[in-house]
């Protein structure tokens, strides 16, 4: 148990003590701080029902003399419960609120370390990049690569480059940055002694010690001054630089990496200088040793990549905004490999991954399965104490951003109470770290839980890929749901920016009017899993025994996204090679060692497709379908047909439909003729003694 310490911040909430059973102080903050300096004096975890004093809160606890028994932990009830219209009607969410910060810490995760020495490389006009070299020279290890000419220093405090680059990559600590030397002066070599100046006749070289090749008539004057130095050449055959980095400041008007969401350590503020010189004390802090958790964990043996040569599923780099994830095959294995340092935490790899082989850490699954189950318990045994609607909404948004925005909602709903809708009470938020690491398993096993309705509230920030991935995965649980004669009850709020309160406003406005609404089935007692597929199994199982109508005989069609479905056969033109069955990542597909029959197990297909795309007489079609939990688990038939056996020694060895495919294709050839027509339809050991004896 843990002390709890509630302010109504100056008599601004509605809070009772008696429904909520603990004390409730009125400033805290202010006249009342003795209490929390008492409390710090306790044997109890602390938890404070107040963000808006964090600071002062935690300078006090710095300055106590007694050491924390645990870090202290706060909790927002003032925005999200006690500053909207229903504040009055909000007494389960704060104690739900209450209970979520008792729960447990979720467990560590591996780190990711970076390091870095402070070489940063300017990048960009030579007008814009040289200025902020000279700033930052005396505390960084500057390089500049003037993308445009510009007047240089005539001291050589810093190596300077020019030309275009070609290739940028890497992260905090290990870039790597190739460029095109395409000036025939090279000013890492440049002494800046102005020979060249003096002796151009055109003056096609100014301070920036560039040619300016449209006024270059081609004397070489220039080439003769610099002798001695060797910095000027016309016919410079090798063009290309590389060097590495920890930093790099990109100052163009369009930078370009490959990936949409830029890596640590690189900046690119553009050419507005408020930007630039906010964006420069960032640099000035990323030198050192530094770390990050490691927010993904991949199980190799049930990726859906690839297999025999043939790509299958490539939901996770498909989605990536940070180019972490790369396709790679060995001996015609497909896997992905991830680079733990280009991973920003947004989890939308494990959020798209059919089969789990990707997973988001950071918390798990199992951790937030947990916390909404405290959630969804206490608000319900609170509201049936006051005679409340029993079913809360959960609203699962990022952490810092969505935090921003439910907060300033929440603040201009007090203030503006006419302008602004607040959170309806029965709206329970639950910040995350991205709100793309939340996916289909989450939000099932939420709603079996007891959750009434699942909103996704988008801050405007998220990448375009991470919105419609959100979105095909949304349709996705609506339509598992309607399968089972729910309506739909996964819902988005598309936000422009972290200040679009009006966008959040009217969505609860219409939420508030609309009403709570009751829960799909009574509470689930299982525990989500660390295994996608395992959760989504069982609560597709729980689900369905609370179904308003049962699954027809032949499925509900899914959309083409589904991670769950079967496999459409042409009987006529599969030959029952068995190709896919080798092929299959999942062992959805098998094979038979004594009869030729292809048999299915529909709840391991992962709709990976490879088995299509491996089959040689494209017999296969992907069924994105819904089936009961008992069709699903049963090994189905889906080909089969008579042996072929030798005419040798009776065994068989294929089928008769493979073999007369084989025997009209090859007939003709003369290479077939006679005996050797027969060895075809023999078994390989026959066919080796029947050519010993012919030789003989």
């Amino acid at each position: 148990m843990s002390q709890k310490l509630v302010c109504n911040c100056n008599g601004t909430m509605a809070l009772d003590p008696k429904t909520l059973g603990i004390p409730i102080h009125r400033s805290l903050c202010r006249q009342e701080v003795g209490s929390f300096l008492k409390a710090l004096d306790g044997s109890e975890e602390l938890v404070v029902a107040c963000t808006q004093e964090v600071a002062l809160f935690g300078e006090l606890a710095a300055q106590a003399d007694k050491p924390l028994v645990s870090p202290l932990r706060f909790v927002n009830i003032r925005e999200v419960a006690g500053w909207t219209q229903e504040s009055n009607q909000s007494t389960p969410k704060i104690a739900a609120l209450l209970a979520l910060a008792e729960m447990p810490q979720a467990e560590p995760v591996p780190v990711v370390n970076y390091e870095s020495q402070g070489r940063l490389l300017i990048v960009g006009a030579g007008s814009q990049a040289i200025p902020w070299a000279e700033k930052l020279c005396d505390s960084l290890d500057v390089s500049v690569l003037c993308t445009e000419p510009g007047d240089l220093p005539l001291v050589r405090n810093y190596p300077i480059y020019s030309g275009s680059i070609s290739k940028l990559d890497g992260y905090l600590g290990k870039f790597s940055v190739d460029w095109d030397l395409q000036n025939p002066i090279d000013p890492e070599m440049c002494t800046r002694c102005g020979a060249c100046v003096e002796v151009c006749p055109e003056n096609a070289i100014d301070l920036s010690f560039q040619i300016d090749l449209n006024k270059c008539k081609s004397h070489r004057a220039c080439v003769t001054a610099c002798a001695s130095i060797g910095a000027i050449s016309f016919d410079r055959v090798d063009r290309q630089r590389n060097s590495e980095f920890d930093l790099i400041l990109d100052l163009r008007a369009d930078p370009k990496m490959r990936m949409s969401q830029t890596p640590q350590g690189y900046f690119a503020p553009g050419k507005d200088p408020l930007e630039q010189a906010l964006l420069v004390n960032q640099l000035l802090e990323k030198v050192g040793e530094f770390e990050k958790p490691k927010y993904f964990t991949y199980n190799e043996k049930v990726c859906a990549h690839g297999r025999n040569g043939k790509v299958g599923c490539s939901a996770c780099s498909d989605v990536c905004s940070t180019g972490a994830i790369s396709s790679l095959f060995k001996g015609g294995q497909g896997s992905v490999e991830v680079n733990p340092n280009l991973c920003m935490g947004c989890g939308a790899c494990a959020t798209v991954c059919p089969s789990g082989a990707m997973r988001y850490n950071y918390p798990s699954v199992v951790h937030q399965g947990k916390e909404l189950k405290a959630l969804v318990t206490v608000y319900s045994a609170e509201a049936k104490k006051l005679n409340q609607a029993l079913a809360p909404s959960l609203l699962l948004h990022t952490l810092k951003a969505g935090t921003q925005l439910i907060d300033g909602l929440g603040r201009s709903a007090h203030v503006l109470p006419k302008q602004f809708e607040g959170l309806p009470s029965f709206v329970i938020p639950y910040g995350i770290e991205h709100i793309a690491s939340t996916g289909l398993d989450l939000w099932l096993g939420a709603l079996s839980y007891g959750f009434s309705e699942i909103t996704l509230l988008l801050s405007g920030e998220e990448d375009p890929a991470y919105r419609e991935a959100l979105k095909t995965q949304a349709d996705l649980a609506n339509a598992i749901l309607q399968a089972y004669g729910f309506d739909a009850r996964v819902h988005l709020i598309e936000a422009h920016s972290v200040s679009d309160l009006q966008t959040v406003s009217k969505a609860m406005g219409i939420l508030r009017q609309r009403g709570s609404l009751a829960a799909l089935c009574p509470p689930a007692s299982f525990g989500l899993s660390l295994q996608k597929r395992e959760t989504v199994e069982a609560v597709l199982e729980y689900l369905q025994k609370y179904a308003k109508t049962p699954l027809p005989e032949a499925g509900v069609v899914l959309p083409k996204s589904s991670l769950l479905g079967g496999l459409t056969i042409n009987k006529d033109a599969c030959t029952l090679c068995m190709s896919c069955v080798s092929s299959c990542p999942e062992g959805a597909l098998l094979d038979n060692p004594d009869e030729p029959i292809l048999s299915f197990i529909e709840k391991q297909c992962v709709q990976c497709g490879i088995c299509a795309q491996t089959c040689p007489e494209h017999a296969l079609v992907l069924n994105p379908r819904l089936l009961t939990v008992e069709q699903r688990k049963q090994k189905m038939v889906l080909n089969e047909t008579q042996a072929f056996h030798c005419i040798s020694c009776g065994k068989p060895f294929g089928t008769l439909k493979m073999v007369d495919l084989m025997l009209s294709k090859l007939g003709a050839h003369g290479a077939f003729s006679g005996s050797a027509m027969d060895r075809l339809k023999m078994c390989g050991d026959c066919r080796v003694v029947d050519m010993v004896k012919k030789e003989t």
